[in-house]
């Protein structure tokens, strides 16, 4: 049997693009969009909430601790749905139909949000968390099995498909925020939906060129599978099944974690509090909350106790990795939360003459240039597989046709402006930006001779992203209710945030996959998202401070909070180093 039948498709690796199958950029897209959409929505829902009910572009003029309160139940669902997802779709739909299913809920959450309603609010947020669970996880998974008798393509191929996620999220937070702020809250929220749409059909007619890859898994192949695993497994692979009380542990705490995440948003926005009790001097929710994390803390303590010495050690390790993560997105996540407070309030957004020239320059290169290449990459694409996927293509074409005509527009309204204002959601583009330019020197690094341990190099993400505050902090610092700060120490914050990305994020999953043994790598994983998740809720719950800590002490001590946290929790991992090595024992 040929390395191409067992990919699943005769055809699979015959149309190439840039050395990779061109199914790789039909996947590549389809992210692109979906990002597209989650970011552009992202960038803007801090802002709309917050915005004065009165003016020319009205938003619910909620408080910032409100907004966070239910940006930060979102963001923290949208790391446990997948959770859910990718079970459903391992054992009875597919990744193609999980991704297809995912797709059109996320696009009837946009749409809702479209409307102008509370309740649509909700409704919609509520439709993308779900649709996010499908949608997240299954991506992967379709470019993992594309690849997995291709193991020596994998890592340039998750290079690519990483690219179209930062290209997505940076046109999606350049052109919704662009359009929220000069035609509606609304019309950012719709085009974020219309391309969520486009994204899922292109990927859906270009179904010829993937074969049986993604399908719905029958019988036999779940039988082959299980065979698969059987036999990789080692003696230090000890089947360790799942007790009726650990499941009961894993419904419990799961349901306690949940009611507290909508509590949060609830009692704040709603005056409605599940936990509206006090055992001793502690609230009903903080009670909850560390009843929860006990079961939870025993659930793991116990599994870990039924393993080899080395399997336990090993996972302990990815435990260790997991807390300091919290963090790390604890702090990273205010990009999505008070940075763009910040940004709106606080910023000297105002150009004109000469600045206003270099800016727009500077934007029409950031804009045109990433547009060129990725256009290119689709006329290479169109050029393998309008035989086979004409409809995808057509699809296509009409997402970039509409791209470049909104970037047009957009690049000659601001031409023609003799003074004008960054809008505040265009700073959060430079995440994406920097990571496009940075990402391959990084990666350079881990291939040289100075690739440090993985303890380093998360210690090292931790305080690289902790200067970026401490630089906010002393920009803003002394400044009075109505001065701004200029824009280069946000530039600069964004900057070092991104590098610390660059340094910490990768090394996470994929040292859960080197350390955890197959049977215990699902429930490693789901914790890890769970801590993903926590710090995405602090983030949002802390951001949503911003104005509470600036009014009782100054906007610099806020930024000095993120400062000194990651930077204390990120010596402390460097120096678990030697403890990290032992327990890995051996692992690299």
């Amino acid at each position: 049997m040929n390395q191409v039948t067992e990919a699943g498709n005769p055809d699979f690796f015959e149309s190439k693009v840039l050395g990779h199958p061109a199914g790789l950029f039909v996947l590549f897209f389809t992210e692109m969009w979906e990002r597209f959409s989650f970011y552009g929505m992202r960038v803007l829902l801090i802002l709309f909430l917050t915005a004065a009910i009165t003016g020319g572009n009205p938003g619910y003029g909620w408080s910032s601790e409100n907004a966070g309160a239910l940006y930060g139940t979102y963001a923290m669902l949208l790391y446990i749905t997948p959770i859910f997802g990718g079970i459903i779709a391992d054992r009875y739909i597919g990744y193609r139909w999980a991704v297809v299913i995912g797709s059109i809920i996320m696009t009837l959450g946009h749409a809702a949000m479209f409307m102008d309603s509370e309740f649509m609010l909700y409704l919609g947020l509520g439709l993308l968390v779900i649709g996010t669970g499908f949608f997240k996880p299954n991506m992967t998974s379709i470019l993992s099995e594309m690849y997995k008798n291709f193991p020596e393509k994998k890592d340039g191929a998750y290079t690519i498909f990483y690219m179209g996620v930062n290209a997505g999220a940076f046109f999606g937070m350049m052109l919704c925020g662009y359009l929220a702020a000069n035609l509606g809250w609304h019309w950012g929220f719709g085009l974020a939906g219309i391309f969520m749409l486009l994204g899922t059909i292109q990927f859906w007619l270009a179904k010829p060129l993937f074969g049986d890859i993604g399908e719905v898994p029958n019988k036999e192949k779940r039988a082959i599978e299980s065979a698969r695993v059987a036999a990789s497994k080692n003696e230090d692979d000890k089947l360790n099944p799942y007790t009726t009380v650990d499941i009961a542990l894993i419904i419990l705490t799961t349901v306690i974690g949940l009611l507290y995440a909508f509590n949060d948003p609830l009692s704040k926005i709603g005056g409605i509090n599940l936990f509206d009790f006090k055992v001793g001097n502690l609230d009903g929710s903080i009670f909850m909350i560390l009843l929860a994390l006990v079961l939870f803390l025993y659930l793991v303590v116990s599994r870990l106790m039924r393993y080899t010495t080395v399997i336990r050690h090993r996972m302990i390790a990815v435990i260790i990795f997991a807390f300091f993560t919290i963090f790390f997105w604890m702090s990273f996540e205010q990009g999505a939360s008070s940075l763009v407070i910040f940004a709106r309030d606080s910023v000297d957004r105002s150009l004109e003459g000469t600045s206003l020239t270099v800016f727009n320059v500077v934007n029409t290169l950031l804009t045109i240039v990433p547009l060129l290449i990725i256009s290119w990459v689709l006329i290479l694409l169109a050029k393998q597989t309008y035989k086979k996927a004409l409809g995808s293509n057509i699809v296509l074409a009409i997402t970039f046709l509409g791209i470049w005509g909104i970037a047009i527009w957009m690049l000659l309204n601001e031409f023609s402006k003799s003074a004008s204002e960054i809008d505040p959601s265009w700073f959060s583009i430079l995440n994406s930006f920097f990571i496009i330019a940075f990402a391959s020197t990084i990666s350079k690094i881990w291939d040289s001779k100075f690739n440090p341990p993985a303890a380093v190099k998360y210690g090292l993400g931790l305080i690289i992203m902790a200067i970026g505050f401490g630089l906010l902090a002393y920009g803003s610092y002394g400044i009075t209710t109505g001065v701004k700060v200029s824009m280069i120490w946000l530039v600069l914050a964004y900057l070092f945030h991104t590098l610390g990305e660059l340094f910490l994020s990768p090394v996470g999953l994929s040292y859960v996959s080197k350390l955890v043994p197959a049977r215990m790598i699902a429930f490693m994983f789901g914790m890890w998202y769970l801590a993903i998740a926590i710090g995405n809720k602090l983030a949002a719950v802390l951001g949503g401070e911003i104005d509470n800590i600036t009014k009782a002490y100054s906007l610099s001590t806020f930024f000095l909070i993120f400062a000194i946290v990651p930077t204390v929790a990120g010596l402390l991992v460097i120096a678990l180093n030697p403890v990290l090595k032992k327990l890995m024992h051996g692992v690299r």
